[in-house]
């Protein structure tokens, strides 16, 4: 597979959940608003831009509007939802051979949707535009699933997806960390996650942070779970290079993600919440130490090809 082609496979994979979780993310906030009357609007839109990585105005107040323009609506920035989508479109029309033309007709489909999908949230809230994403996305991932045969194009792109699905679980996490333990944020954090009538029904109806953090970051059953995403990524990894090292692991990228899982499947649960700002750091370090190290093995930066011209 020519490396271009994995790239793009890859970065398809992250821009999409990227997508979707960032849409996720923000409904949780704005349903935290609503919940909360006491809320502050402008420390929450600070964090919140602060947690998701993209620059707060220095001066003025901060306003649900402005946060969403930064982290939905700006075509510009691949670090918000339409600019990830832009992202992954711009990709995915690079390696059409590679992926089916009902991959490629959702993406396009879907960004040339939005624009219309915005005029909506003008007039009805942004959560039409946040659940037309989600929706979009669930579609791509059920195309990939289904029309996509398991090679290593198929790995790349899954790959791309966990580790970013690691890193956007323990941004929303950290979204929550400062609520109460009893606070509605958590059952928040679950409906965000698209886990919660999956943990009602493993731990019934009461809500607790220490089991919500336990259900999103140990769960080896639940798809979203952090542990989940760093086995998928770490078998993604596994064979695409399947060659078995007498001992120890040569592979820079699976060191990381293998400690990072190791670490988190033999954890206390009934410690983590008191160490979880930590926890979660150690989490988005491993998956960024991971992606470095993909992006320098397998897409390496190829020199321009140049004419030697003859010395007569």
């Amino acid at each position: 597979m020519l490396s271009r082609i994995a790239e793009s496979l890859f970065w398809i994979g992250r821009y999409v959940e990227r997508a979707d979780d960032t849409a996720r993310i923000l409904d949780a906030f704005l349903t935290r608003l609503l919940e909360d009357p006491w809320a502050d609007e402008d420390r929450g839109g600070r964090q919140l831009l602060a947690t998701l990585g993209a620059a707060s105005p220095g001066d003025g107040r901060l306003t649900t509007a402005a946060v969403l323009e930064t982290l939905a609506f700006d075509a510009e920035n691949p670090g918000a939802i339409a600019g990830a989508l832009t992202a992954a479109r711009d990709n995915a029309r690079g390696c059409r051979e590679t992926v089916s033309t009902e991959m490629w007709e959702c993406l396009n489909v879907t960004w040339h949707a939005l624009g219309a999908r915005r005029l909506a949230a003008d007039r009805l809230g942004p959560a039409v535009y946040l659940a037309f994403v989600r929706e979009r996305a669930a579609v791509l991932a059920g195309l990939a699933e289904s029309t996509m045969s398991r090679d290593d194009g198929w790995r790349f792109l899954v790959l791309g997806r966990s580790l970013e699905r690691v890193d956007m679980t323990t941004r929303l996490l950290s979204v929550q960390a400062d609520a109460a333990p009893e606070h509605p944020a958590w059952r928040t954090a679950l409906r965000a996650s698209g886990a919660d009538e999956s943990f009602l029904r493993t731990h019934g109806g009461h809500v607790r942070a220490d089991r919500v953090v336990e259900f999103l970051l140990l769960d080896r059953l639940f798809p979203r779970s952090v542990l989940h995403a760093l086995t998928t990524a770490e078998d993604c990894l596994r064979q695409l290079d399947p060659s078995m090292e007498r001992a120890g692991v040569a592979d820079p990228a699976r060191r990381p993600i293998g400690r990072a899982r190791t670490r988190l499947e033999y954890t206390d649960s009934k410690v983590l919440l008191a160490d979880l700002p930590a926890a979660l750091t150690d989490l988005q370090d491993a998956c960024a130490t991971a992606s470095a190290a993909v992006t320098d093995r397998y897409f390496p930066e190829s020199v321009p090809v140049s004419w030697a011209h003859e010395e007569v």
